[in-house]
């Protein structure tokens, strides 16, 4: 890994430019090159290999199938997502919960979702649903390959309500007692905003930066007008401002390494 770089630079990726899967029961949409939408230009920004917004259809999802070597993020908008994994690990993801696969030395898991209602006070599956589940997962690459698969979730909802950019996985030392879950990468952090009118953002300072508008729109300083979907990669250093008219959602990663160099 490398941790300088030469030139900043502000480079915009509109929404609509992104390849896009789409089958009966899946829309996903590729920050990143991703299974047949292979470009070589387009493998990385800093760590992260992979930025896919994913909509699935009710009782549909992602049968079992295998990971290594990867720090994989899972940010849920609108629905919830059903995993499990060869671990023994499982779990309900939904908006406002962070979560963390360490695939590692190797890890097999299946992501769905459920066409059942989970009701929190009961425990069980209350009733049937139609309500697509809607998320957005991220690949960083760890430190260190070949380490022992895991898995990492917790609730950080009521942390979002200060509108300002939360720390929600990381694995900086700056983070250690803020962060809601520990990835295997010490360059790298993801923050998430869910903004406020009025109040602005700014970006951390780091070599490398993403920044993704999950939902709504948002002004960044240097570049205008940013609508859902869209992306900016940011290398050479941040402190940018975000800005919101209105409620948004934006993913940051903080990146103070990149692959290769």
């Amino acid at each position: 890994m490398s941790t300088t770089v030469n030139e900043p630079r502000l480079d915009v990726r509109r929404a609509d430019d992104r390849p896009k899967t789409k089958i009966g029961w899946l829309d996903s949409k590729h920050s990143f090159s991703f299974g047949h939408h292979y470009d070589p230009a387009n493998t990385h920004h800093g760590v992260l290999m992979v930025n896919n917004d994913d909509i699935v259809s009710p009782g549909q999802g992602f049968d079992t199938h295998p990971h290594q070597d990867m720090e994989i993020v899972t940010w849920v908008l609108q629905g919830s997502l059903v995993h499990q994994d060869s671990t023994g690990h499982s779990g309900v993801i939904y908006p406002g919960l962070a979560q963390r696969m360490t695939a590692g030395s190797g890890i097999l898991h299946s992501e769905k979702n459920d066409s059942w209602r989970f009701d929190g006070a009961t425990g069980l599956h209350a009733e049937q649903h139609d309500t697509p589940v809607h998320f957005v997962q991220m690949w960083v690459l760890p430190d260190e390959a070949g380490v022992a698969p895991g898995y990492e979730q917790l609730e950080i909802d009521h942390e979002l309500l200060s509108g300002g950019l939360v720390p929600v996985a990381s694995g900086m030392k700056n983070h250690a007692d803020h962060a809601a879950i520990r990835i295997r990468n010490q360059y790298t952090a993801l923050h998430v905003s869910r903004m406020r009118p009025g109040h602005p953002v700014s970006l951390p300072d780091a070599p490398y930066l993403h920044v993704f508008v999950a939902r709504g729109s948002v002004a960044l300083e240097g570049i205008g007008l940013l609508a859902e979907g869209d992306a900016v990669r940011i290398s050479g250093g941040g402190g940018q401002q975000l800005t919101a008219d209105s409620g948004a959602e934006v993913l940051v990663w903080e990146m103070h390494a990149s692959v290769g160099g």
